[in-house]
């Protein structure tokens, strides 16, 4: 006798907006989103739904404080998960790095109250992050179990290569991420810091000098040169710029390159922005 054939687990794969994955790709997979919240002039807005970065701009601009955020609380976290439970066999929640927020700490104790829910500290954030959402997203649609998928992004975590070059200081000036006299000094300089995320923690690793444009073709020509290290299957872009310009340099350098199978782009959030201002351009890699 024949044993009945076993259907596959529905697993939900959710996550916090600081992945910054497209509306697309996160209606196309079906991913469950927690905003973060925005605090901008003393009241709370929720990252993506009620506030835009054109918002952040013009109210900075407009000489207004640097917004702040927020991390999404373990009730939130607490009530989502349990209305999820019930429709799904298990739940993965992929979280922006612990040493950037109190989220993860927030949605673990959350998951100690649902059962079947599964909390990952991407130690990562934008895309990053956002490209282990998207693995375990890919994953969970090939029927892949939770165990599989677990280990596929405990793998990620030190393979992911995230980092980015910023045209103004004036943002982490005023969140209180860098002195003043830095600041002032990098603007006359012209100098552009490169900031690298090492063991879940961001450090300037770079500096170059010149205008953004300009910068922004040097580094993603240097990320990119002599490296065989890397999983050329996907790469993904992302920025905080208004327009094209800068992604339209970058997205050139990596056609001519050749070798990425799938170039992804975004657009981050109010989160990221908040701490780094408009003109950021970042470039996530995986090694193999």
């Amino acid at each position: 006798m024949t044993g009945q054939r076993k259907e596959p687990l529905m697993i939900k794969i959710t996550t916090d907006s600081t992945c910054d994955l497209p509306k697309q790709l996160l209606e196309q997979y079906d991913i469950t989103v927690f905003p973060l919240g925005i605090v901008k002039a003393g009241k709370l807005y929720h990252d993506g739904v009620d506030i835009r970065t054109a918002d952040i701009s013009a109210h900075v601009e407009a000489g207004g404080e640097i917004t702040t955020t927020n991390a999404v609380n373990a009730a939130d976290y607490e009530d989502t998960f349990r209305s999820l439970a019930g429709k799904y066999d298990a739940v993965i929640h992929i979280n922006i790095g612990s040493g950037f927020s109190c989220c993860c700490q927030n949605a673990k104790l959350a998951a100690e109250e649902v059962p079947e829910v599964y909390v990952v500290d991407s130690g990562n954030l934008t895309v990053g992050h956002g490209m282990m959402v998207l693995a375990a997203a890919d994953a969970a649609r090939a029927g892949k179990s939770v165990t599989e998928i677990l280990s596929l992004l405990d793998g990620m975590v030190s393979r992911l290569e995230t980092s980015f070059v910023l045209d103004r200081l004036d943002y982490m000036k005023k969140g209180g991420r860098c002195s003043a006299v830095t600041a002032l000094g990098a603007n006359r300089l012209k100098l552009h810091p490169c900031v690298e995320v090492i063991d879940g923690k961001m450090s300037v690793t770079k500096k170059y000098r010149g205008n953004i444009a300009k910068v922004v073709g040097d580094y993603v020509r240097e990320r990119l040169r002599d490296r065989e290290d890397l999983d050329f299957s996907r790469v993904f872009l992302v920025d905080t710029c208004p327009g094209d310009q800068l992604a339209g340099i970058a997205r050139e350098i990596l056609r001519e390159d050749g070798r990425f199978g799938e170039i992804l782009e975004a657009k981050a959030g109010c989160t990221i922005f908040c701490h780094c201002g408009p003109n950021t351009l970042g470039l996530i890699l995986l090694r193999k």
